[in-house]
């Protein structure tokens, strides 16, 4: 074998190692292609979803005739009919209590003393020359009938007895000012002070309250001023007792809060068992106007716009948009004026997929009304 045969039998050795490698390169994509290939898309099956092809499922309400109230909703505050700080109108020696702790007391019950015993003493000098200006004045009204006195010395004695008189009501007033009496019925809570000790005018001897009826005071925004009048009803509920209590409006601040922009009203309860106590938070609740037979819709199926509202029934299968004019509302329904009709069926779900004209299957339909409270 020539040289020029070994080196041609060795370049197509070379060669041929050269094709296999590249084969071994190419194979697996040249497989991958052939197989993709093979696949079929179809291309219509999500697309006959979004093109109309399969309905959307959305739930159904069918609008009939419902009561809607308006309502205020609002905490406040239980505050006693009446409350003073019991204090003596004089300074003295507290010689007497006369009422126990937390229990009822009358209006006018003595309920503590301040030492009078030298007030006792100056009426009883008082009463004392009383008789004898008394006696004084009666002789000498019979002197003057027979003219054995002037007119001027019996006026004089006449006077007299009337300063003493006068002086008399005087220290009454004064002794009368070292009693303590309620000046209400109430409950009278815990004594502030003891038998011996010194009061003043200044000195508080206990608090007395009057729980029965019982004040509700509340605030409502400035905008329900000309609505809540004297007369309201009002409901609320206390935290920790399942009753619910009503009381009426009596009293309506003449202003608006400025720094709260609301306006005070305050409300009476019985409290017939007294078993509410003052002090304690409520939960109140204002019915301001009540519309009968009333378009209503659930808030979730109003669609804002800047170019108004709207909503989306069912007709003929499919979604049709209506615009809407809306009026009172609450916290789950919505009253529509205009644009609505009994009977049309309302779709509440699926919202934010639906268009005009896109075929609808109803999934559930409400159809019961409810009383909107």
């Amino acid at each position: 074998m020539t040289a020029f045969s070994k080196r041609l039998i060795r370049i197509s050795t070379t060669v041929a190692i050269a094709l296999l490698i590249v084969g071994i390169i190419l194979y697996p994509k040249v497989k991958d292609a052939s197989n993709s290939d093979s696949k079929v898309k179809v291309p219509g099956r999500m697309a006959m979803r979004g093109g109309g092809g399969q309905p959307l499922f959305a739930n159904g309400f069918i609008i009939v005739p419902t009561s809607m109230s308006e309502l205020i909703s609002t905490t406040g505050s239980l505050l006693p009919d009446e409350e003073v700080d019991l204090s003596f109108e004089t300074s003295g020696k507290v010689v007497a209590i006369y009422f126990e702790e937390g229990t009822k007391v009358k209006k006018g019950d003595l309920l503590a003393k301040i030492n009078d015993a030298p007030l006792q003493a100056q009426l009883q000098k008082l009463q004392a020359q009383r008789k004898l200006a008394e006696e004084k004045l009666f002789r000498q009204k019979q002197l003057l009938e027979r003219d054995a006195i002037s007119r001027e010395s019996y006026d004089q004695v006449s006077t007299e007895l009337q300063a003493i008189e006068a002086d008399i009501m005087l220290i009454k007033a004064r002794i009368a000012e070292t009693e303590l009496r309620a000046p209400f019925d109430g409950i009278v809570g815990l004594r502030l002070i003891s038998e011996g000790a010194y009061t003043s005018t200044q000195t508080p001897i206990a608090h007395l309250v009057k729980v029965s009826p019982l004040k509700i005071e509340f605030s409502i925004p400035e905008r329900y001023a000309g609505e809540v009048t004297p007369g309201y009803d009002i409901s609320f509920v206390i935290d920790g007792i399942e009753s619910k209590f009503t009381g009426k409006v009596y009293a309506v601040a003449p202003k608006v809060d400025m720094a709260t922009r609301a306006i005070v009203v305050r409300a009476m309860y019985p409290n017939p068992n007294e078993e509410l106590k003052p002090g304690r938070y409520a939960s109140i609740t204002l019915q301001l106007s009540k519309i009968e037979n009333a378009v209503s819709i659930p808030t979730e199926a109003l669609i804002p716009e800047m170019e108004g509202e709207k909503v989306f029934i069912y007709r003929n299968g499919k979604a049709e948009q209506v615009r809407v004019t809306t009026g009172l509302r609450t916290e789950s329904r919505i009253q529509v004026r205009t644009g609505l009709n009994f009977g049309d069926t309302l779709l509440t779900s699926a919202i934010l997929q639906l268009r005009q004209g896109i075929p609808v299957q109803l999934d559930t339909i409400i159809t019961n009304a409810i009383n909107l409270q």
